[in-house]
């Protein structure tokens, strides 16, 4: 039997549905919560000055209310896939929104909204929506039993490469020696039952080598039928710990629910759906038909995703230094939890042959104010910032420099970027270093 043939063969779509009843969940209370808990007041609605992705300055939030409305639509999307109502209909709307809202911000970034904007467009491709949902309820012929293996695999293969590179990007020295763990736990001294565990030297060091341990293991011991038990279970410790002492959002939920796809299709329907017929012993030993021009097309299309997310958190090593200090290549490279960067910028402002300081705190939220001391793009977006700024006052020459004092991982603090470069006039080169920010001096 050949590859694709394999991959192609029908199996219990089992675990698809009861991902996508999980999916769908967890768009509403991450789309829903950043309501209530104020984050989009937070990020979008009161700062007067927004960080989107380079090349994406034209979108911007909604302007009075607009945003609570545009994220309300997003969560009322999620219970819509959730229970399978109009699902691709419902997902791409909300694939486009979450685009969006990820693209017209980034001084709040987080990995897992780019996690969650990987698994929208992997839920667009298959069919999670055959088997309970309003969908096949109200389009019986839609009703299905099965789904073509590859549905279930792309998941495995996505979560894989994920734990991979997460892994591999912590052995770096920093991580190893303890530091950036040393610091976040020495501020949850005061948790309660846990609080003086977290000082121990000893657990920190558990924290460290297991957390490389967890990332780099985890997908085998899942596969593996006399492991996969108790790797869930690990799996379950694991994200409830980082859920609880760092306060992380739904990724954790989300990489548990992710674990269904390690499981037998037989197995989840045992326990998920006992009420699902079992497939037919003989579907899987069929031959599936020829595929068809519309399968091919979708078969291709993972291929070629699967190759991207192999080779974008390769670019990392494309530039040179360390990432963590030039921040490039490290978003949507699965760094997760790896550096602590604190610090300062002020700005000098030459207009027309007079000087101008700026302090990010005139124009920016403590929140912004903390990632563009820390951070080269933003550092860049806010210089062309000013810039417009002193020209929309009348000036015609404007140059902008940026001081700033800035420490990675408890070093001593040091010029993030070279201050004499005027940022104003220099353009940003996406695939290239830029040579304003000044390399990390390790001594």
């Amino acid at each position: 039997m050949s590859l694709l043939s394999w991959l192609r063969q029908p199996v219990d779509n089992a675990p698809l549905v009861v991902f996508r009843w999980c999916f769908g969940l967890l768009l509403f209370l991450e789309t829903g919560g950043a309501i209530l808990t104020g984050w989009v007041k937070k990020n979008l609605i009161e700062p007067t000055v927004h960080f989107p992705f380079i090349g994406f300055e034209w979108l911007k939030p909604l302007s009075g209310n607009g945003m609570y409305f545009y994220y309300g639509t997003m969560a009322l999307l999620g219970l819509l896939v959730m229970v399978g109502f109009y699902y691709r209909a419902s997902l791409t709307l909300f694939t486009l929104l979450w685009w969006g809202a990820y693209l017209m911000q980034k001084a709040a970034y987080n990995n897992h909204y780019y996690l969650l904007l990987v698994l929208c467009f992997l839920m667009l491709l298959v069919p999670a929506h055959t088997y309970a949902s309003i969908d096949a309820k109200r389009n019986p012929p839609l009703k299905s039993l099965s789904c073509p293996r590859w549905c279930l695999l792309v998941f495995v293969v996505q979560m894989t490469i994920v734990y991979t590179y997460a892994a591999i990007a912590k052995i770096n020295e920093d991580w190893l020696a303890g530091t950036p763990v040393s610091i976040w736990f020495s501020n949850k001294s005061h948790y309660w039952l846990i609080g003086g565990l977290l000082q121990q030297d000893w657990f920190q060091k558990l924290v460290v080598y297991g957390g490389i341990f967890f990332d780099l293991l985890i997908a085998p011991l899942l596969l593996w039928r006399r492991t996969r038990i108790w790797a869930f279970f690990l799996a379950v410790f694991f994200h409830g710990f980082n859920s609880a002492v760092f306060h992380i959002g739904i990724f954790p939920y989300l990489a548990l629910a992710l674990c269904l796809f390690f499981f037998p299709p037989e197995q989840i329907r045992k326990i998920f759906l006992r009420r699902k017929p079992m497939l037919p012993v003989s579907a899987p030993a069929l031959a599936p038909a020829p595929p068809a021009f519309k399968e091919k097309a979708v078969l291709l299309l993972l291929a070629l995703h699967l190759v991207v997310q192999l080779v974008l958190p390769m670019r990392q090593w494309w530039f040179p230094g360390n990432t963590n200090w030039t921040e490039e290549g490290h978003r949507m490279s699965w760094h997760m939890m790896l550096r602590s960067k604190s610090g300062y910028a002020t700005f000098k402002v030459e207009a027309d042959g007079n000087a101008f300081w700026e302090h990010p705190e005139t124009h920016l939220t403590p929140k912004q104010s903390r990632s563009v001391a820390t951070r080269p793009d933003l550092i860049w977006q806010y210089c062309q910032f000013l810039a417009q700024k002193y020209q929309q006052k009348g000036y015609k020459q404007v140059k902008v420099f940026a001081y700033t004092h800035v420490s990675l991982n408890n070093r001593p603090a040091q010029a993030l970027v070279d201050s004499t470069v005027n940022l104003a006039a220099v353009p940003w080169l996406t695939h290239q270093p830029s040579p304003w920010v000044v390399p990390l001096q390790e001594n």
